[in-house]
């Protein structure tokens, strides 16, 4: 089954989702001329309109009848996905308008501390640990790498005297500059563990084994959490989130291929399972659209900030995306903080119109509180919990004058995707309105 192709005129691409995916220029024919990717296809297609296009892009649009798209869920899968289309179809202008002509490999070293680095082809002379690739584009495959770099840190240097520039920022950590300079064997021998432990994740990582290598993290950050060892379980928390915001989740290449509306089917289904979940306990529409979720953010206390985000069809409309500066004195109790946050939220209801289900980030504390200010509209209303990922159900009693709740972690599957998804945006929108205030405050221009 093909993308479905469309006229390439502004008109049409106006209409396109703000979401992460492949684009594909067509020719008069029918043949692909190009073939790109981007985190926001509307964003990426539109500015081939701008009037500073120059030099061989201009021959390309030229050429340019039709173009399809295919939406994906990550941009890591959208890098993937380019790659396998510019292998199967080597459309001209992919490599005319590239300076690398040749595919690129990931080689990773057999060495003490093992390096990452690029390649251009397969040299069976030199000692390696692992290959991967080939990759069409050396632009792709650098992407590819910053974003693992910044997961689990590694060396692309030989060993010399002085710690590298790039242990200075932590993407090489620890390097083995510096750990060849420790005296205490002991300690040496820990940061070489650490460090052929990051590259072990890595060849996991770039094999395709993301849960595996999810799940052994996992296990590793209790482990350190029950050895009350928090400052290391915390840094493998934070990897855990990254590796989920590049690869979750990750579906396979050849599925897209297969149907390339299968983003839409895969969110129809998420919306579907929430909905039948939700069913059990409260009214909720039989079709799920809009769903607004809401977080808070703060440091001790200080700025607190507030997000709204929305999300129609499982996908996010950003135009409807709103923050808040929280105003009352009790800034470090979340609780309070949503209970303004509500009451704020409910003065719009006419103008940025109703949702038919509302997300609060949090447990029994802050859903109470959402409860109760929204009590009078009828809005289904529930709460995540971050801790064991629970739903966190508000439901009347058998004597129907109080409210009890229901807690039921969400199951393995479509609906917890959608309900991680739009927590974790909601999440990242609250933290980034709360750094630039943080930032302001301690920058002042």
């Amino acid at each position: 089954m093909e993308a479905i192709s469309n006229k390439f005129t502004k008109e049409n691409v106006k209409s396109l989702p703000e979401s992460p995916g492949v684009y594909i220029y067509k020719n008069k024919f029918g043949k692909p001329v190009y073939i790109g990717k981007s985190i926001n296809l509307k964003k990426r297609v539109l500015s081939y309109f701008a009037k500073y296009i120059t030099g061989k892009t201009v021959s390309m649009l030229k050429e340019t009848e039709n173009f399809a798209i295919i939406v994906v869920s990550s941009e890591l899968e959208a890098l993937l996905l380019e790659a396998h289309l510019v292998r199967k179809f080597k459309p001209n202008y992919n490599f005319s308008l590239k300076d690398d002509k040749h595919p690129l490999y990931i080689r990773i070293t057999k060495e003490k501390y093992p390096r990452v680095l690029t390649a251009r082809k397969i040299d069976e002379e030199k000692s390696n640990l692992a290959f991967f690739g080939p990759f069409p584009s050396s632009k792709n495959i650098k992407s590819v790498l910053k974003m693992i770099r910044k997961i689990f840190p590694y060396s692309d240097h030989k060993l010399g005297k002085r710690g590298c520039l790039y242990s200075q920022i932590g993407l090489c950590q620890p390097c083995p500059n510096e750990i060849e300079k420790l005296k205490d064997e002991k300690h040496k021998q820990d940061f070489i563990s650490d460090y052929k432990n990051n590259i072990s994740n890595i060849r996991k990582l770039l094999s395709g084994k993301i849960k595996p290598l999810r799940n052994n993290l996992e296990k590793e950050m209790h482990n350190l959490s029950s050895q009350q060892n928090f400052e290391n379980a915390a840094k493998i928390l934070r990897q855990i989130e990254k590796l989920d915001y590049i690869t979750q989740p990750i579906t396979p290449v050849s599925y897209f291929l297969e149907n390339p509306n299968l983003i839409e089917d895969i969110r129809a289904e998420e919306l579907n399972e929430l909905a039948r979940i939700l069913a059990n306990y409260i009214n909720v529409p039989k079709t799920l659209r809009r769903i607004e979720c809401f977080d808070v953010a703060h440091l001790s206390g200080s700025y607190p900030t507030a997000s709204m985000v929305t999300f129609d069809n499982g996908e996010p409309d950003k135009a409807l995306y709103r923050h808040f500066r929280i105003r009352q004195k009790k800034g470090q109790s979340d609780a309070d903080s949503m209970s303004e946050v509500a009451k704020r939220r409910t003065k719009y209801l006419s103008t940025w119109g109703v949702p038919d289900l509302i997300i609060v980030d949090g447990g029994k504390a802050q859903v109470s509180v959402f409860r109760k200010v929204f009590a009078k509209y009828k809005i289904p209303l529930i709460g995540l919990s971050k801790r064991e990922e629970k739903l966190v159900i508000p439901i009347k009693r058998s004597d129907l004058s109080t409210h009890g709740f229901i807690e039921k972690k969400v199951p393995e599957g479509a609906a917890k995707n959608l309900v991680q998804r739009i927590r974790n945006e909601a999440h990242r929108f609250a933290r980034r309105y709360h750094y630039n205030l943080l930032k302001r405050q301690l920058f002042p221009s």
